[in-house]
């Protein structure tokens, strides 16, 4: 892959006011083109948009285990850079971000080794933050 191009996301979610401020605010996203049912943000380069739905009864997470956590799917996120981790998740855990999965070391000292961290937006959307020491094993098997 000679080159990484930008995707595009577009979530649900049923606060157009409170997500805006979370992903402007706390996720430090620039804000970009809206309405009043959808927002866009530039998502550490790519784009997501949140888009109004009325919020639905079912509080149901579906996880699977990986490295013996609870891991909430589905999730999206963005791979930073390993020195940036720290300080992304310092300045969340500032903000009083309640983690899914704390920020930990995943499959440390072995192929894919990763900084990880798991929280819910205000709309119940789960993230996914990840650093790996070594971005050449970003796909490694």
């Amino acid at each position: 892959m000679s080159s990484v191009q930008p995707f595009h996301l577009a979530i649900p979610v049923h606060n157009l006011a409170e997500c805006r401020t979370f992903y402007r605010d706390v996720l430090a996203c620039e804000e970009g083109r809206s309405s009043d049912h959808w927002v866009d943000f530039n998502f550490f380069g790519h784009q997501l948009v949140i888009h109004y739905k009325p919020k639905e009864d079912t509080k149901d997470v579906h996880t699977n285990a990986v490295d013996g956590k609870d891991v909430p799917v589905p999730h999206f996120g963005v791979v930073l850079a390993w020195n940036d981790f720290q300080s992304f998740s310092d300045r969340l855990k500032q903000k009083d971000i309640e983690f899914v999965i704390e920020p930990y070391i995943r499959f440390e000292g072995l192929v894919g080794e990763q900084a990880t961290m798991f929280f819910f937006d205000p709309a119940g959307n789960a993230l996914e933050f990840k650093a790996f020491k070594d971005m050449s094993q970003l796909f490694a098997k």
